[in-house]
């Protein structure tokens, strides 16, 4: 059976026939897609959420020992998070199949760097593969838990935005069941103590070898013969780019594994044919290797070393010229970004935003739909660097701040999920370390900006099961934080905020301030339902009597559901849910709250 899927539906279906018996990962844009097209595959495949990168490797790691096939996934930077045991995994090898899928995100699109991770496998000494389309996301899948078993190394599956993302046919196959082994204790391959570890290390040099020379000759590098005058190495995406541009107009070395490096089969390619072009995304991975076996290529001189490569890059690289475009002497509306309408985050930045004009405020921000509060009207969040960052930035802000005698005070903001991430320890160090800075939890009942997937704050899973919900106050206190310092307020009531506001900034001594009230476009639960009894009951309108005109509302809080011009604001009853911020800004009570 034929079916059109993105690039992330067809590994998960790739992992499913593969005979995966379990998934994890930690939702990240352009990876999120996968794990949440495993449920549907029942019991064949369990799956899971994971707090974080690190811990959705382990458990795939754990999974992997105990004799099953098993993956986890991430986007690029969590690699960064997972790095720790897949480092060490690598040395050991596997006992059921082990694959790690990492998504790229050249362009930035919806990241906070540009990084190739194709260098990580180099380093972390794993085994790569590089599907360029849905196709091949799907077969490279499905057989890499046997390849990983073959070669007894954990594999990494890298893939970018662009075939993650992208659509095209794929053929299905059927389900290979893998009879799962009697589990044997194996201490001297999986206790990385010193004295096992330097001998592992020392085989993984063995094994690598093998690899190598499986590279050379397998399925999934090809050549394809055409014009001898020039001749392509590419992987991944790049080789639809270099297809779309050159067509038979050149040959192809079409890399699908890139590590360990098909030294010998580059040579012979290379040897064939007059010059050498290298078309690869972001760093110049396949070209420096290339350079270094003494073979002259045309590579990143041409094509630019960062943001996401297309098929006009490529064209204008080495054919010097571009397609015709359609220009425009109107100029565009620029329109970045904003929190929803009724997004409870609002009501949290409009008062820390207008704090920060009467006292000297540092915000220090995170990675989360929360974000975009450093944008204009808001202003109010100032540090964005990675996941559960935040906080320990903030504290280590706190410090040298008090350290220095300077009395700006520092809030830390972060989401739910986030805090579960990588915040907890984060907070930790500033309950410890005697930190000041007031800490701020925003528990929107869900993880937000990658699509509302489940975390361990939620109450289910991520097959759907009612799980047990981690209680935040109670996890603050556990980790130090004194329990007259943690407050829990609505974030649509200003009133609230600001008294918790007036109540933990002065203090000097780590705070919490938890925000608690669902995103408005989660689908509630029977849970949020009972707690939240007025969840989109009512609405707001506007009194165009009493309203001056005067764009206070639309100018604090900048709600999308806020319709300005320039004779009157109004407001769309087809996004407003009735959060009251904007009635609570009005200066002239001209916004009032109606029941629907």
């Amino acid at each position: 059976m034929k079916v059109i899927m993105s690039g992330n539906e067809a590994i998960a279906r790739g992992a499913y026939e593969g005979g995966a018996r379990f998934a994890s990962a930690y939702p990240g844009t352009p990876s999120t897609e996968i794990l949440e097209n495993m449920p549907q595959y029942g019991a064949d495949v369990y799956s899971e959420w994971a707090p974080n990168e690190k811990v959705a490797a382990e458990a795939a790691i754990g999974a992997s020992i105990a004799g099953v096939r098993s993956f986890c996934a991430m986007k690029h930077v969590g690699m960064n998070v997972a790095a720790d045991p897949i480092y060490t995994f690598a040395y050991t090898g596997v006992t059921g199949g082990f694959v790690i899928v990492v998504a790229d995100d050249p362009g930035q699109h919806s990241s906070q760097n540009e990084q190739d991770n194709r260098n990580t496998a180099k380093a972390a000494r794993l085994l790569m593969l590089e599907p360029a389309d849905s196709q091949e996301a799907h077969d490279f899948m499905k057989k890499a838990f046997a390849l990983s078993e073959k070669m007894d190394m954990p594999i990494m599956m890298h893939v970018t935005t662009r075939v993650c993302h992208s659509k095209g046919i794929v053929e299905l196959g059927e389900r290979e069941e893998v009879a799962v082994p009697d589990y044997e204790p194996k201490i001297a391959k999986y206790v990385t103590v010193p004295a096992n570890a330097k001998k592992l290390r020392a085989t993984l040099e063995d094994r690598i070898a093998a690899a190598r020379a499986f590279a050379c000759d397998c399925e999934f590098n090809r050549v394809e013969m055409g014009d001898t005058k020039i001749g392509i190495v590419t992987s991944g995406v790049s080789y639809q780019y270099a297809r779309e541009v050159f067509g038979d107009d050149a040959s192809y070395l079409k890399l699908g594994l890139t590590h360990p490096f098909p030294a010998d089969l580059v040579k012979d390619f290379c040897s064939k044919v007059d010059k050498v072009y290298v078309i690869e995304e972001m760093d110049p991975y396949l070209e420096e290797q290339i350079k270094a076996l003494g073979i002259d290529c045309l590579g990143k001189d041409v094509v630019p070393k960062f943001d996401e490569l297309n098929s006009d890059k490529v064209r204008k690289a080495f054919l010097g010229t571009e397609p015709e475009t359609y220009k425009s002497d109107k100029e565009v509306v620029v329109r970045p970004p904003a929190l929803c309408a009724g997004c409870p985050h609002r009501g949290l930045f409009y008062s820390l935003a207008k704090r920060s004009k009467k006292q000297p405020l540092m915000i220090t921000g995170d990675i989360g739909c929360y974000t975009l509060a450093a944008a204009a009207p808001l202003n109010a969040l100032q540090t964005c660097i990675c996941m559960g960052g935040s906080l320990s930035t903030g504290h280590g802000a706190s410090i040298a701040m008090r350290n220095a005698g300077k009395d700006t005070k520092v809030c830390s903001v972060l989401g739910d999920s986030t805090f579960f991430h990588t915040g907890i320890n984060s907070l930790t160090d500033a309950a410890y370390n005697k930190g000041s800075n007031l800490n701020i939890i925003l528990d929107n009942r869900i993880t937000g900006m990658t699509g509302h997937q489940q975390n361990p704050g939620t109450g289910f899973t991520l097959m759907g099961e009612p799980a047990t919900e981690v209680d935040i106050p109670a996890l603050c206190k556990a980790v130090g934080i004194k329990e007259e310092n943690i407050k829990i307020v609505n974030p649509n009531h200003l009133d609230e905020v600001e008294a918790a506001l007036d109540e933990l900034l002065p203090k000097d001594e780590p705070t919490v301030l938890i925000t608690r009230w669902p995103c408005v476009l989660k689908k509630f639960s029977q849970q949020d339902i009972d707690e939240f009894p007025t969840l989109h009951k009512t609405q707001c309108k506007i009194d165009q009597d009493k309203c001056k005109n005067c764009k206070v509302c639309v100018k604090t809080s900048g709600c999308p559901g806020l319709i300005n011009t320039k004779d009157a604001v109004t407001i769309d009853v087809t996004s407003c849910n009735g959060c009251t911020v904007c009635k609570q800004i009005c200066p002239f009570d001209a916004i009032e709250e109606v029941t629907l």
